[in-house]
């Protein structure tokens, strides 16, 4: 399916992501209808709690180079549509070693829409308070730790205790959800993708595969406990969407 994102189809996410009555219409074109189907479901606040995975690969399967590069493994559609998805959460989950990498800023610039809070898993205290993420500009700034170590002012810190040596995910969605943040984008890095997904805490997870070949490097994802047969393995429901410069795999692992 061609995803053709309108004015009037990206107002409308927006509205409903509001909560707000929209005059968009009713008709679609089938690029409209093929953008409402897969931002719907994120846009939407009356389902309760939802999450949702992204993760840009290269045809092989790669989010990096050997060298760590990886500014350039999304195209440009598939760069708007990860700038999409900040805009209609709540709140976008990173662990620490992407924080530290990466200099994440988390930030919505390639379309209309507000920030969402940025949070970030690092149970030991490990990331600089000088940090982008952690930079003040209005947006809600929220670390989740195990140490006892003070954050810059206005930054939220939770506490929760380790569980051989991580913290728990279940734990993570709990505690935000006092702070108002139910409808969660996990953004990275592969490791923390995976710890929610392998806890069942995963709604959508999406696959955006650009065209390029890098050969070797980190891989999207890699599971604590794979499968050793093929009649094993986790099988989504799957729709593929043409976002341009990029497919998007939309895979459904919990209604």
């Amino acid at each position: 399916m061609q995803v053709n994102m309108t004015d009037r189809t990206w107002n409308h996410l927006l509205h409903l992501r509001n909560r707000i009555s929209c005059s968009c219409g009713n008709t679609w074109t089938s690029g409209e209808k093929a953008a409402l189907d897969l931002y719907s479901p994120l846009a939407r606040r009356d389902q309760g709690p939802f999450a949702l995975a992204q993760i840009g690969q290269s045809l092989d399967g790669r989010v990096a180079t050997v060298t760590g590069d990886a500014r350039d493994v999304s195209g440009p559609d598939g760069l708007a549509h990860l700038h999409r998805i900040r805009a209609l959460v709540d709140g976008v989950i990173i662990g620490v070693r992407t924080a530290l990498h990466d200099s994440s800023r988390l930030t919505v610039r390639l379309c209309e829409g507000k920030n969402p809070a940025r949070i970030v898993i690092d149970p030991n205290g490990r990331l600089p308070d000088d940090a982008p993420l952690f930079a003040s500009d209005g947006t809600r700034r929220i670390v989740i730790q195990s140490v006892d170590r003070p954050r810059p002012e206005g930054v939220t810190v939770i506490r929760l205790p380790l569980k051989k040596g991580v913290i728990d995910p279940h734990e993570i969605t709990k505690a935000l959800r006092p702070e108002g943040l139910s409808t969660l984008l996990v953004e990275g890095g592969g490791i923390t993708i995976a710890k929610f997904l392998e806890n069942g805490l995963l709604n959508r997870l999406h696959f955006g595969i650009a065209p390029l070949l890098i050969g070797d490097g980190p891989q999207s994802i890699t599971l604590s406990n794979p499968s050793e047969l093929l009649a094993h393995a986790i099988r989504p429901k799957m729709r593929a969407y043409s976002l341009g410069s990029d497919v998007m795999l939309d895979c459904t692992m919990q209604d």
